[in-house]
């Protein structure tokens, strides 16, 4: 794909986000040794995050349904701006949690048009490259922008990070206005249709797999830090090269995703998520083992995130008529996934199951997957008719 300056314009906002949505991980000791709360009191700020997404993504697609779509995105990147500002001038714990969940809302609204917008910046049969392409930007936020957010955070304290994430917002809004053409809102677009649309089966099939396909990736990822530890017995350098590794193979996997999905998106699902279930079963017997849990953390990443733009085409092709709530509420699910994963593996844990038990419960959710994706191919659903 030739360089397109408005998937680039749009990948620069997902990088952004990426690294606001990630980066307080890495920065949970410092944030609770400054401003005297605990650890899982700071670690609210990430649960916050999630809601937000998942309230924000409808809440913001519905109302503004006939706002142009670059003027949109530029007010969504102006939330994302406002809401890392105040995150960055916050005194206390109550106005710091606030601002991300107001830097929250921003953030299903901005991948669900944001995709739709960036579909239509190319050909059709290049549509699932151009979402890839803008999804880019969030997997290069988790090897690039996380650990140096970080790193910031470390060393010239945590309000530094979020300074500098609120100048990526700004440079997004500079940039979306300088290099996407002026998009109307789509004709005939109502809050009313765009609900309707999200009870065809199709579409909500489409949303279910995503939950599922995404829990399948952060049953393991979540834990993957004590994963590496206790059962690798990796030293602190080894278990960064990884996380590094892993951030890589997301990249790699994203750009892969959007490659085949052009071609076939439910070929690219099933081999993706067939390959999913046989490197995480082969992780669960190989942990133990540095080298080969090194390439399996590699090929473990591609696989992940090559599911990410055949899932989102998916359901924006399922919402053809109306595909802005549907879209939105995609990166609500994999929101969802992500909350179900983090409590199956942790109660694979809890049970005293043991590390390779929680590698093998994130293979059996990406083979449940596998199982959907055929079933819904061997009873394909009618056309969906206009709302």
């Amino acid at each position: 794909m030739k360089i397109n300056p408005g998937l680039l314009a749009l990948s620069v906002g997902a990088f952004g986000i990426g690294v606001t949505e990630f980066a307080p991980m890495g920065l949970l000791p410092v944030i609770a040794g400054d401003l005297g709360v605990s650890i899982p009191t700071a670690g609210l700020l990430i649960s916050a995050y999630a809601l937000g997404v998942m309230i924000g993504a409808p809440l913001m697609t519905l109302t503004t349904g006939r706002v142009p779509r670059r003027q949109l995105l530029i007010l969504l990147a102006g939330i994302f701006t406002l809401g890392n500002l105040l995150a960055a001038v916050s005194q206390g714990y109550a106005m710091l949690l606030a601002a991300r969940v107001l830097t929250s809302f921003n953030h299903g609204a901005f991948f669900g048009v944001g995709s739709i917008v960036a579909a239509s910046l190319v050909p059709p049969q290049k549509q699932a490259g151009a979402v890839a392409t803008m999804f880019m930007g969030l997997t290069i936020a988790n090897v690039v922008g996380v650990p140096l957010a970080t790193w910031a955070g470390e060393h010239m304290g945590w309000r530094a990070s979020f300074w500098g994430i609120a100048a990526l917002g700004g440079a997004t809004m500079v940039a979306l206005r300088l290099t996407l053409p002026a998009l109307p809102a789509p004709k005939g677009g109502d809050a009313g249709a765009e609900l309707r649309v999200l009870t065809r089966k199709p579409v909500l099939g489409a949303l279910a797999l995503t939950v599922i396909g995404s829990s399948a990736m952060f049953t393991v990822f979540t834990y993957i830090t004590p994963i590496l530890r206790e059962a690798t017995g990796a030293s602190l350098g080894f278990i960064t090269a990884m996380l590094v590794t892993y951030g890589v193979g997301l990249t790699v996997g994203n750009w892969l995703g959007g490659k085949f999905a052009d071609r076939s998106v439910d070929r690219t699902l099933m081999v993706t998520l067939a390959s999913l279930t046989a490197i995480l079963v082969a992780f669960a017997l190989t942990m133990t083992q540095a080298l080969p849990t090194a390439v399996l953390v590699f090929l473990w990443g591609i696989a992940s995130f090559a599911l990410v733009p055949p899932l989102q085409v998916r359901v924006m092709n399922a919402a053809k008529d109306a595909p802005n709530l549907a879209s939105a509420m995609n990166i609500g699910a994999f929101n969802l996934g992500n909350a179900i994963g983090a409590a199956l593996g942790g109660g694979v844990i809890s049970l005293g199951l043991g590390y390779p038990t929680v590698a093998l419960a994130g293979a059996a959710a990406a083979a449940s997957g596998l199982v959907c994706v055929l079933a819904m191919r061997e009873a394909p659903q009618p056309e969906p008719q206009p709302c």
